[in-house]
């Protein structure tokens, strides 16, 4: 489920493994308005960021405007949509494919025939309302879920589409679902998560957002404020993008202003468990420890059931080196969600550092068995043969 969208960083790890304590009461915030949350003087140059329109990012290219134009050829709703989904999907058309971190534009997503979920969704909405078939953005509700980029862990979410087709058949405008979901994740798909509907200036900050993602993880502070800011324009009460900006300031050494937008954060979504999470680490660190062990309890009961939050920590480890703590939480998350391919490949990883090479042999082979992505499969099997070769190596005399 490896999906890069509203990507959220994690600037830092702090782990509170003792038991939980009682849940007491969260904190509330209210502090006033967002305008005071910025620090334009500090990034000086932002304004001269080339930051991508509306009209840039959801403009179609020519072979596009001819893809729609075929689909709308079609008057009932149900064939479009699925003449859609056969460009989209079928070897014999574009056959598009999901690349994490390929955050780009809808026609650059459609001549590369891949991007993150985010700009194929993005692309599919854009063909969608130029062929007249009328969809909405969803927002699918999946839980806390993180991948390492380097040094930094990215919280993921998940958008698609639904395709919507009118109720009756007089002139009142009433809509509903065909049940028809365009998703670029086939995991997600088959998984009923609850979702909500979202807007296009939701989906717009969260482009913005992950375009910040990326600039801060390559350390370019000043692409990453002008990307934030213009999120946060688009969507003000878009959570994720404030944790994103208070992550930037402590980058950057404002731990007052980082302290103020993670609250701010929090605010705008008491469910910002990231935003706790790093919020508590600078408040450890500034010796505020009651608000600081408040969200630390709040956090950890959270989390207590989640397995991508024990994949998460397991990951650590194995970054870290602590190869049989990486083991015991890669195990606790498949007890807790037995069907996650990440987990078992996590152990196989695992095992190779250990020299273990049949359990890694193993724990590969199991993930291939829990995988649904064709494309990830052969990525699968291409490790398995590394593996295979290694061992046949090992038993020569």
């Amino acid at each position: 489920m490896k999906n890069s969208l509203n990507l959220t960083l994690l600037a830092a790890i702090f782990f509170f493994l003792t038991a939980c304590q009682s849940a007491n009461k969260l904190q509330s915030y209210d502090i006033g308005s967002h305008t005071n949350k910025f620090l334009d003087e500090k990034f000086k140059g932002y304004k001269e960021i080339n930051v991508e329109t509306e009209d840039e990012i959801f403009a179609l290219s020519k072979e596009m405007i001819i893809m729609a134009k075929s689909i709308s050829l079609e008057r009932d709703t149900r064939k479009k949509a699925h003449k859609l989904l056969q460009h989209f999907f079928s070897p014999e058309n574009i056959n598009l494919a999901y690349k994490s971190g390929a955050n780009v534009i809808a026609a650059k997503a459609f001549k590369n025939k891949e991007a993150n979920c985010l700009s194929l969704t993005i692309m599919a909405y854009a063909i969608s309302q130029e062929a007249k078939l009328d969809v909405a953005f969803q927002r699918v509700e999946v839980p806390e879920y993180w991948v390492r980029n380097g040094r930094t862990n990215m919280l993921t979410g998940h958008i698609n589409l639904t395709v919507l087709e009118e109720s009756f058949p007089d002139k009142r405008v009433l809509w509903q679902r065909t049940g028809i979901e365009i998703d670029f994740d086939p995991f997600v798909n088959k998984k009923s998560f609850p979702k909500r509907k979202i807007y296009k200036n939701n989906v717009l900050a969260m482009f913005y957002n992950n375009k910040a993602a990326t600039a801060m993880v390559n350390r370019d502070y000043v692409s990453a404020y002008a990307y934030l800011k213009k999120a946060t324009s688009v969507d003000p009460y878009f959570s994720s993008a404030w944790g994103n900006l208070g992550i930037l300031y402590r980058f950057k050494g404002f731990q007052q202003s980082a302290i103020n937008t993670y609250r701010y954060a929090i605010y705008l979504n008491k469910n910002n468990l990231t935003a706790m999470a790093n919020l508590s680490m600078l408040l450890h660190i500034n010796g505020l420890n009651e608000e600081a062990k408040q969200l630390d309890s709040h956090i950890m009961h959270k989390r207590a059931s989640n397995p991508y939050y024990y994949a998460l920590l397991a990951d650590e480890r194995l970054y870290q080196g602590a190869y049989e703590q990486a083991i015991s939480h890669y195990k606790k998350a498949i007890k807790l969600n037995d069907n996650i391919h990440e987990f078992y490949f996590g152990l196989a990883k695992v095992y190779y550092q250990l020299n273990e090479i049949k359990k890694a042999e193993n724990y590969v082979r199991k993930a291939i068995a829990k995988n649904r992505s064709p494309q990830l499969d052969k990525q699968y099997i291409a490790k398995l043969n590394i593996l295979k070769q290694i061992d046949n190596n090992t038993k020569l005399p």
